[in-house]
């Protein structure tokens, strides 16, 4: 029940996406189809429901307007095979580099993303071009809309038996067509009727031009599905305390997009809505995932004309609670309690999410969180000095040597009003990268040229074996 449940999310979104790709809707269900069924079943994260997303449909606009649906076709299965080398190098790890405020700022732009996209639904085409609904038909999508979510919210609170989008879905469409209420349909947004997805090579010519126009746009595809992919897994983790398995998701996903390019379907990756109506209608294992992939084929071979029949207001409603129930609001609440930088990166992130897209967003959050880091870090390095013994000073840095305390670390010595003799005693000081060993080089010389001796003592064994092969002959064992 759950995988039906998100199966109706899955219809109307990929079709949008479709239409915002220009491409035929049926690619986008076809995508779904294709991606949603493979990584349920070989995907390292049962539970998270991936199908044709809209931050992969933004991506290849242009392409599509310029050089047409088999190029498309081309990237889809390229970008495929970059996921599929991603996931082989064993790269998912990496999303551990990832922020929790970005996190934070992911799922709310998420959020807002999603009950933005809502907002079309409240519209329609006239002579005059689309406008906003008025006068009745506004007024019975608001009512129906309100309706889902009030059963969304309160069901689970008479039983938990059956999902509570699923009897919304299907009791608000149930309601609108025994009252025969006007009121907007799926079959108003495309015919989803249609045959089995046919196996073919994409017709574009195998030349080095087509790999120049296709590589940009799929190495794009590949980050921002890799990305989104990931950050869903992690919040999926979170959110059933369980720990998947990333770099076996990462390869399902792109053996998925390539069967998809192959058979005709779009691009795609993790849908964070879908997935969280999957989980809150009790979804846990693959076989929700694998009911939502295959009910979506049901969908396009048999069962289109009850499908399109569903009104829109319904699903809206449903998208509508899980923007909400995405949306982290206890962020609200920690952005005057945590450091001001974490606040600012889960407001950037959340900002630049809603104005320009996914990738650009984590990647800012990420920057700004590590620039944070590295001038924290910076400013940490200190040091101890004993001159107990006669003509001879002894400097015990504490902290980490890198490229931004190198300065501060330099400023910690003072050469010319010290002894014949200097020990760096570096058993608290840890040499992270290049510039560490050139700050030591560098403070070697400036005693080396006045005549003062320094050591360089209690080296661990890395900071021994990073000196030595950077060539330094300045560490002897005390």
């Amino acid at each position: 029940m759950a995988g039906l449940t998100s199966s109706f999310a899955l219809v109307p979104e990929c079709i949008a996406f479709a239409l915002v790709a220009h491409v035929h809707p049926l690619m986008g269900l076809y995508g779904a189809m294709i991606i949603c069924t493979v990584t349920a079943l070989f995907g390292g994260r049962p539970g998270m429901i991936s199908g044709a997303a809209g931050s992969m449909a933004v991506v290849i606009v242009a392409l599509v307007v310029q050089h047409g649906v088999q190029y498309l076709l081309a990237t889809v299965i390229l970008s495929g095979l970059l996921m599929l080398l991603f996931g082989a190098l064993k790269l998912g790890k990496l999303i551990r580099m990832v922020p929790h405020p970005v996190m934070l700022g992911f799922v709310n732009g998420l959020a807002i993303i999603i009950a933005m996209a809502q907002l079309e639904q409240f519209k329609q085409a006239t002579p005059q071009g689309v406008q906003w609904l008025q006068g009745m038909p506004l007024l019975i999508m608001c009512l129906l809309v309100a309706v889902t979510m009030l059963i969304v919210y309160f069901l689970p609170r008479l039983t938990k038996a059956v999902p509570p989008a699923l009897l919304a879905i299907v009791g608000v469409a149930l309601a609108s067509q025994l009252l025969q209420l006007p009121t907007r349909t799926l079959g108003d947004m495309a015919h989803i009727s249609g045959n089995l997805p046919s196996f073919h090579l994409p017709l574009v010519p195998f030349s080095l031009e087509t790999l120049r126009i296709v590589l940009p746009y799929a190495v794009l595809m590949a980050l921002v599905g890799l990305l989104e992919t990931l950050l869903t897994f992690n919040l999926t983790d979170e959110l059933t305390e369980t720990r998947g398995q990333p770099n076996r998701e990462c390869l399902a996903l792109g053996a998925a997009n390539v069967m998809s390019g192959f058979f005709g379907g779009m691009g795609g990756c993790a849908m964070i809505g879908q997935t969280m109506i999957n989980l809150s209608s009790g979804g846990r294992s693959r076989l929700s995932g694998i009911t939502s992939g295959v009910m979506i084929l049901l969908f396009v071979l048999f069962l289109s004309p009850l499908i399109e029949r569903i009104p829109l207001a319904a699903l809206v409603g449903v998208m509508l609670v899980v923007a909400l129930e995405t949306f982290s609001w206890s962020s609200l609440k920690v952005l005057g309690k945590v450091p001001r930088h974490d606040a600012m990166v889960i407001v950037a992130v959340t900002i630049i999410t809603v104005l320009t897209d996914l990738a650009i967003a984590v990647l800012c959050g990420i920057v700004i969180a590590a620039l944070n880091f590295a001038w924290q870090h910076a400013h940490d390095i200190r040091t101890d000095s004993d001159t107990s013994q006669e003509g001879e000073i002894t400097y015990t840095p504490h902290g980490t040597l890198f490229f931004a305390s190198t300065s501060h670390f330099q400023a910690l010595f003072h050469p010319q009003n010290d002894p014949s003799r200097v020990i760096l005693d570096c058993r608290y000081l840890h040499f992270a990268d290049h510039s560490a060993i050139a700050a030591l080089e560098g403070l070697h010389k400036r005693y080396k040229k006045i005549g003062t001796l320094m050591q360089v003592t209690h080296l661990s064994e890395r900071n021994r074996l990073l000196l030595q092969r950077a060539g330094l002959e300045i560490a002897y064992p005390r």
